[in-house]
């Protein structure tokens, strides 16, 4: 583990908005209070007592960090107010900077005014460059992708995508790197059937099914209404993303097999169609709910909403919304020239929110993942002693 101490982690990460960590006299009751706390991960006081010692590379290597689903329960229960889930908050935030090459991740979390501005700049730019590939807006009948060809979608779709990808996957490879150098003793998988065990568990009981966030994350929401719990609000927002995502792979999927043209009427409860309204349906009511429970700050974890917060709600709500009301323009009895300015609009949202996934609160979805499969693989790895190979099982 790395010696190298940094005196300024805590008051950087304080700019992220950990404003009252600094309260904290490490007693623990944090730790205790966590369901999460169990084979050696102590949520959060490690992580904080890290942060006041100023060792910046095990903060930043720290699973714990994503593991965190910030359920608010050692906030709520803090004797010396010292805010623990929004240090985790803001300590994630501070590391998906620094696993962002460009800085640009640092200056949306940091700079409010100048994150907005920027945010606005490029929304607008994105609009202007699709604009640029416009054709002709019919008033006999509604036919939107004679305005924005969906050539030209797809083409700057997977231009987003490959930008996406490569800055996604900078950041993850340094976040991998700095967990694996920060072990005491590196573990390596048995074997093949040890990746797909993690994959599973990543992919299936955590990532889709929410297994830890339901089970053991669920007191604080059990407490509300069950329409409200977190986990619930999150995966209505998370199944709903991935779904308007899977919709819109399989209408090229069908296009490109001569199946269904791009754009071409369908009726509302067509296998696609209806996947891509349940979603935008899930994903609209997630975002509104949890923007309502910030408003009225329901909880520990959303008495107080920084910049980043509201950023990537409005982003989503903003999306889905444009695209269900043109999904409500396409079945109206008459015309709408109205959609075709809004198709503009949502191709240019929902091209941001793409191309800002690495540098948003958004990035969570990629780091968290990737802390949960080397979680997931590390538990039937084997630990690898001195340099003879010697292994025992963990």
């Amino acid at each position: 583990m790395s010696d190298r101490l940094d005196p300024r982690l805590l008051s950087a990460i304080g700019e992220y908005g950990a404003l009252g960590v600094d309260k904290c006299f490490n007693c623990g009751n944090c730790t205790a209070i966590c369901p999460l706390s169990e084979n050696g991960e102590t949520f959060p006081r490690r992580l904080i007592r890290y942060a006041q010692l100023g060792l910046k590379q095990p903060l930043l290597a720290s699973k714990e960090l994503w593991l965190c689903y910030g359920c608010g329960e050692c906030s709520e229960t803090c004797p010396s107010q010292a805010d623990p889930a929004q240090f985790m908050a803001a300590a994630r935030g501070y590391a998906a900077a620094s696993y962002d090459p460009l800085g640009l991740a640092r200056l949306l979390f940091t700079r409010p005014l100048v994150g907005v501005s920027l945010l606005v700049l490029l929304g607008v730019l994105i609009g202007l460059v699709v604009y640029t590939a416009h054709g002709v807006m019919p008033t006999d009948t509604l036919r939107l992708f004679d305005f924005i060809p969906a050539a030209a979608i797809h083409d700057l779709g997977l231009g987003a995508m490959a930008l996406v990808g490569l800055a996604g996957l900078v950041g993850v490879v340094n976040m991998v790197r700095q967990v694996r150098r920060e072990q005491p003793e590196p573990t390596t998988p048995r074997g093949l059937s040890d990746w797909i065990r993690a994959l599973l568990d990543t992919f299936g009981a955590e990532v889709i099914a929410q297994r830890r966030y339901r089970s053991d994350c669920g007191t604080a929401a059990e407490r509300r209404s069950w329409l409200t719990a977190k986990w619930l609000v999150h995966g209505m927002v998370l199944w709903g993303f991935l779904g308007l995502l899977a919709a819109t792979a399989l209408d090229y999927g069908l296009a490109l097999v001569g199946i269904k043209a791009i754009g071409a009427w369908v009726p509302l409860w067509y296998p696609v169609r209806l996947l891509g309204t349940v979603a935008g349906l899930s994903m609209v009511s997630g975002t509104s709910i949890a923007a309502l429970n910030r408003l009225r700050r329901v909880d520990a974890t959303t008495a107080r909403s920084s910049v980043a917060d509201w950023t990537l709600l409005v982003l989503l709500w903003l999306a889905g919304t444009s695209g269900l009301a043109l999904e409500l323009a396409v079945y109206l009895p008459r015309p709408a020239p109205w959609a075709y300015w809004l198709l503009l609009a949502h191709i240019a949202l929902s091209l941001e929110l793409l191309l800002l996934l690495p540098f948003t609160k958004f990035a969570h979805a990629l780091y968290r993942t990737a802390a949960l499969f080397i979680h997931a693989l590390g538990r039937g790895a084997v630990v690898q002693h001195g340099d003879v190979g010697a292994s025992t099982s963990t």
